[in-house]
């Protein structure tokens, strides 16, 4: 492992596009640290240890802190994400978007920079809604600064923090190594693991649990150790439809036909589907401390208020419409990412054939049935790892059920308040960390097997890596 590890420094590219990366996430983590001009830190600290459990820390987790201590990175991906499901919403149900994303790169580009003016625009929004709520009477003096100086000062620096971020990660994807947007939730996410174990402590030393408290702690790491042999099973999962390719001619020669098989992921879509849930039942979260018109915060009022509670982290609303638009999300994100018709006419076209199958819409028809069933299952595989955690988290109040409340009051308090830990324990998190993980490792490893290097992976079956430099 230590010769392979070596390899990586040894070719002069793969170094530059790791040192490279490095060096941009540093600078992410040095934006970390910046915060927005006329915020009280502490009072802002207190808020978000009071909602640890909640949805506003889940997006403080993927921002690294940031979102917590207002930082200029405060909004973090988040709004580029949202962007992102725009246009990929568009590309299905529009069709001038459609084509121009089948013209190519030309059309991709395009995209993609009608993607950053929206991403702007979103963090322009979500800025001046943060700062409406951070001037409100119910926000408890967090702002020293009057609210007409620090409403555009919010919303430039939360604006700039936000295009920045997505420059960074395009740079990281085009110039370093791995998806530069996953990598940044993966950093924030790991450089918090250290409060998150120094939080785990406390709850030993104090005997947060009572006399159990020893038993759960070795009970939580062997779960989150379990977490992560699941995920690291699922995600290296695959459906292989076998294939055959005919004999055929190629210049003078006589091709033999070869047998070879069509490998389909069980979950193709990673955690996006997971953020792209998260991101959309975030509205709730960022409009109910709005005030409109001097009339108090949203959450209060008297029609949208109960709508706001019952979408709010936790409830069993929340948990239903969070498990649905996962599925979606996973149905939604694998009809962009694979066309079967696209599979069927290369296929044809290169003169292979699935045995037992013929060749064009029913080979596009087969392997879409095949999709449908291995992307519900990976789709159920996210919900678990997402839901799961929660009841070790926050519970799910079933016991807040219209008329059927009452017969969930005999579960026990854990089922329904949580353990109160933090959002690092969580299924979401370590499906981040490890997928993000085992993408830029397999990056890598390409990378080292391109140039005859030995992979990672203990069947890589490739030419042993040169000693010299």
């Amino acid at each position: 492992m230590l010769e392979r590890l070596s390899n990586i420094f040894r070719i002069k590219d793969l170094r530059t596009r790791i040192f490279f990366t490095l060096g941009l996430l540093a600078v992410y983590r040095l934006g970390a640290h910046i915060p927005t001009p006329g915020i009280d830190a502490n009072k802002l600290a207190d808020f978000f240890n009071s909602n640890a459990g909640s949805t506003l820390g889940l997006f403080d987790l993927f921002n690294g802190g940031n979102l917590r201590r207002l930082t200029v990175f405060a909004l973090g991906i988040m709004p580029y994400i949202t962007a992102s499901i725009i246009f990929q919403l568009l590309t299905v149900i529009y069709e001038p978007l459609a084509k121009l994303q089948k013209e190519g790169e030309l059309g991709r580009r395009k995209i993609t920079q009608w993607t950053r003016y929206v991403t702007v625009l979103l963090a322009v929004v979500q800025s001046l809604f943060i700062g409406i709520s951070l001037t409100s009477t119910s926000a408890g003096g967090m702002v020293t600064l009057p609210k007409g100086e620090f409403l555009p000062l919010c919303v430039i620096t939360l604006t700039a923090g936000t295009a920045f971020i997505m420059w960074l990660g395009e740079q990281i994807t085009e110039r370093g190594i791995g998806n530069g947007m996953s990598l940044l939730i993966f950093t924030g996410i790991v450089v918090g693991l250290p409060r998150a174990i120094g939080d785990l402590y406390d709850k030993a030393r104090t005997n947060t649990w009572g006399a159990l408290t020893p038993l759960a702690i070795v009970a939580l790491l062997a779960m989150m150790v379990g977490v992560v042999a699941f995920i690291v099973y699922v995600e290296r999962s695959e459906r292989r439809i076998p294939t055959q390719s005919a004999k055929r001619m190629v210049g003078r020669t006589l091709s033999q036909g070869s047998s070879s098989f069509l490998p389909l992921k069980v979950n193709s879509g990673g955690v996006m589907p997971v953020i792209f849930a998260a991101s959309i039942l975030s509205a709730p979260l960022l409009l109910q401390n709005v005030s409109l018109f001097g009339s108090g915060p949203l959450r209060d009022n008297k029609w949208l208020g109960p709508v706001f509670r019952n979408l709010a982290p936790a409830e069993p609303w929340y948990v239903i419409l969070y498990i649905a638009a996962i599925i979606f999300f996973a149905y939604f994100y694998i009809s962009i990412i694979f066309r079967p018709d696209d599979i069927a006419d290369n296929m044809r076209k290169y003169g292979s054939f699935i045995p037992g199958i013929r060749p064009g819409k029913r080979t596009s028809d087969f392997i879409n049935d095949v999709l449908t069933r291995i992307t519900l299952v990976g789709a159920i595989y996210l919900c678990l790892i997402s839901i799961i955690p929660m009841f070790l988290i926050s519970g799910i109040h079933f016991n807040h059920l219209w008329l059927v409340g009452s017969f969930f009051d005999q579960l026990p308090p854990w089922m329904t308040n949580g353990l109160g830990l933090n959002f690092y324990f969580g299924g979401t998190s370590l499906l981040i960390v490890v997928g993000v993980a085992m993408d830029t490792v397999q990056q890598i490893e390409a990378q080292l097997i391109m140039r005859h290097y030995d992979g990672f992976t203990p069947k890589s079956g490739r030419i042993r890596g040169r000693r010299s430099w």
